[in-house]
């Protein structure tokens, strides 16, 4: 990675390009600082605090880089995009008319993109309404009134609107997808204080034995759900595809081999999102409405859908709450992978095109086959991602370990630059072909 970075450097092009991501996401961090008008930063924090799980808070301060504690005028960050990527996404499978823009080529995308960039405003528009009204109710606005509150959701609004201009500006002229390049920064700003709150808890105070055990047990825990993510990230099943030869005039073509790679992990993170933010439903929604939970079956019902008490001592109920996690977890996966890997079209494509699985039937055999093998790797994709995820959950329950870049962030980290380095290759490669034609 490092060795590609230095030879992308010494390229003009590519360099201008890493400048003016690096720039735009100086410009990023720095409106993260700045509070919305007329708010109580402090206040909010302490709402954030008591209303949101510690989870659920952990992974929006990830997304918002910290930003939404303080309530600034990014304080919505990418979250509005992101949630309107995945309604797009989903709505695809219900409106036949999206789906046909899906497959209408690069001009079906950028129309897609455009819808896409219309929610999220309207989404940006109801979030911030819905969270200044909430903070106005419980105090955290200096003063509560009609005009703060437009002032504020116009802001607001502003805010995310203009991290997806930056975005697309970063995707057009600088290198790598423009959100995913925001939300890594994000993400990556929340590590420094992370570690501190780290060796605050495990390290400080203590002897130089301890000190130097703690420090080793932290970093082998990092690296090897690191090392894991990228496992997970990389790991692929390749399906064999041959290609029938056939006569074309006096030549013959086909007759080639290649490969359909189907990833592990083929939903990404998106499970572990859909999940956490399903289980932090009823917790928000009981704090937001001041819902008064007297009894001793709802109190440990809500103790079980949070994640801070699975691995906790003296909480066995939890348990019921991670058993939960884990089966809506394995559900998204494959409902995750069913919207975006379709057996059937990618076995009439093959069967089209004259190409076929060595040893299968073209047609619905071949689609029964990969269908198998994508049920076969689904699972272990759901069962890897869960133990990159759990890992951080355990240590927090057992240890009081409160880190935001859990498994769910390290998976977003991994994935967003290995998919940037990949970039910069490609870019350095049409950038040597296009230097050799040239002379």
């Amino acid at each position: 990675m490092l060795k590609t970075l230095r030879n992308a450097f010494k390229i003009k092009e590519i360099r201008n390009g890493l400048l003016f991501t690096l720039f735009i996401l100086v410009v990023v961090r720095l409106g993260s600082k700045i509070p919305a008008p007329g708010v109580n930063a402090a206040v909010i924090e302490q709402i954030m605090a008591n209303s949101l799980g510690e989870a659920a808070k952990n992974l929006l301060s990830s997304f918002t880089g910290g930003s939404m504690e303080k309530f600034s005028i990014f304080a919505l960050s990418v979250t509005p995009y992101i949630t309107s990527s995945i309604i797009i996404q989903l709505l695809t499978i219900a409106i036949p008319a999206l789906e046909d823009l899906q497959k209408d080529g690069e001009d079906g995308r950028k129309k897609i993109t455009a819808i896409t960039r219309v929610v999220a405003v309207i989404l940006a528009i109801i979030e911030s309404l819905g969270l200044t009204i909430g903070f106005g109710r419980q105090g955290a606005l200096n003063n509560y009134n009609a005009f703060s509150v437009i002032t504020i959701v116009v802001v607001l609004t502003a805010g995310s609107t203009f991290i997806m201009w930056l975005g697309d500006r970063i995707t057009e002229k600088g290198v790598g997808n423009g959100i995913s390049i925001i939300l890594l920064i994000n993400i990556v700003s929340r590590i420094p204080e992370n570690l501190h709150s780290l060796k605050v808890m495990f390290v400080s105070g203590k002897n130089i034995v301890l000190q130097v055990i703690a420090v080793v047990v932290i970093a082998a825990i990092i690296l090897v759900t690191t090392i894991l993510t990228i496992l997970l990230n990389d790991a692929e099943r390749r399906i064999p595809v041959s290609y029938a030869q056939r006569v074309a005039g006096r030549r013959r073509v086909g007759g080639q081999s290649t490969h359909i790679p189907l990833k592990v992990n083929t939903g990404n993170v998106m499970p572990i999102i859909f999940a956490s933010t399903l289980m932090s439903v009823p917790s928000v929604i009981i704090n937001l409405f001041s819902v008064n939970v007297k009894s001793t079956v709802g109190t440990r019902i809500l103790e079980g859908l949070n994640q801070n008490f699975w691995f906790k001592p003296g909480y066995p109920w939890a348990y019921i709450g991670l058993a939960l996690y884990i089966v809506l977890v394995i559900f998204f996966a494959y409902f995750y992978t069913s919207i975006s890997f379709n057996p059937m079209e990618i076995a009439q494509n093959l069967k089209k095109s004259g190409g076929f699985v060595p040893g299968i039937r073209p047609g619905k055999p071949t689609q029964e086959y990969l269908n198998n093998i994508l049920n076969y790797i689904v699972i272990i994709g759901a069962v890897g991602l869960m133990i990159v995820a759990l890992i951080p959950i355990f240590f927090n329950g057992r240890f009081g370990a409160d880190v935001s870049f859990g498994g769910t962030s390290l998976i977003i980290i991994v994935g967003v630059i290995i998919e940037t380095i990949k970039q910069i290759e490609s870019k350095m490669v049409v950038r040597n072909y296009s230097g050799f034609l040239n002379n």
